[in-house]
């Protein structure tokens, strides 16, 4: 016959449990020891010194206006060179002026080109299409700082004068990472398909599973929060569903082209230099007192460049 565990107890000694129970010392929760203040990304940005700063390159530096502002981005020859030509030419034929951003899909991109697919604009020196450029000749890569940190899509990551970089020396390739700002170019499913009329920038979360799947031309090193907060399109994939919801292209130049005194006038730190170093520490093995746990890894991707206005 079942018989019950607390059968063979008495109602006095059941009470007397409780009793005992409600009033036991609560299970003291052990807080974490306070991690060691360290240097801040602030701090690294305050001791650093002029030489661990380089400025941009008007050559290879686009302004992109629009209403809202200007977005300042700066091309990579060295991993697209046929596509950065390309681009370049478009902006000396202003193809670009009068155009549209016309996606903007949440955690994804914002995409700019010619909102009219069924008339578009006319080319008249530059290429509409090129073959893609998703990886380049490693060899071809004279600067390369890696990280030490492991990396989950790359055999190697780290940055090349200022971009984030991936390689692979067993296949002797490198190619630009897809992180938060990267500028790429819009394609089909040909690899051949695109050629810099349709240009995006990534405003969510890093895709890195389109590295070597698209040709990256860049990244934004300043103006990201005029495009990361663009209303999102309600169309598919993120598209405005209507020609009046797109954001209007006032230019695109080349800063070459642009006057010095209209040229925005920043500075990127390098990432070769021991200030860089720091600044990856500091993201590294972040100190307290609010922190209470260092995270011991960066990733490509969440490491942050340091860009400077300067000049005021």
């Amino acid at each position: 016959m079942y018989r019950h565990p607390l059968s063979g107890l008495t109602m006095a000694t059941v009470l007397g449990l409780a009793q005992l129970a409600a009033h036991a010392a609560p299970a003291q929760i052990k807080a974490p020891a306070e991690l060691p203040a360290k240097a801040t990304l602030a701090d690294v940005i305050k001791a650093s010194k002029p030489s661990d700063w380089r400025p941009l390159d008007p050559d290879n530096t686009l302004y992109l206006d629009i209403p809202a502002g200007r977005v300042v981005i700066e091309l990579a020859p060295d991993f697209a060179p046929k596509h950065v030509a390309n681009i370049k030419a478009l902006v000396a034929e202003q193809y670009y002026d009068g155009l549209a951003i016309t996606r903007a899909q949440d955690n994804w991109v914002a995409q700019w080109g010619d909102p009219n697919e069924k008339n578009p604009k006319p080319i008249q020196h530059a290429q509409r299409t090129l073959p893609g450029e998703f990886t380049v000749p490693l060899k071809t890569i004279k600067s390369f700082t890696r990280l030490p940190d492991v990396d989950g899509y790359a055999p190697q990551v780290g940055h090349s004068n200022g971009f984030p970089s991936a390689r692979d020396p067993k296949t002797g390739t490198a190619w630009l990472t897809h992180c938060y700002a990267t500028v790429g170019v819009g394609r089909d499913s040909a690899s051949d398909s695109g050629g810099g009329t349709e240009l995006y920038a990534v405003i969510g979360q890093s895709p890195r599973h389109l590295d070597r799947d698209i040709t990256v031309v860049g990244r934004v090193v300043s103006g990201m929060p005029l495009l990361s907060t663009l209303p999102r399109g309600t169309g598919p994939m993120g598209f405005y569903d209507s020609p009046e919801k797109n954001v209007p292209i006032k230019a695109i130049r080349l800063a070459a082209s642009v006057p010095p005194e209209q040229r925005s006038k920043l500075e990127v730190m390098r990432t070769d230099s021991a200030a860089y170093q720091a600044v990856l520490e500091a993201q590294r093995h972040r100190g307290g007192p609010w922190s209470k746990v260092t995270a011991g890894h960066v990733d490509v991707c969440n490491a942050p460049i340091p860009v400077r206005e300067v000049g005021k």
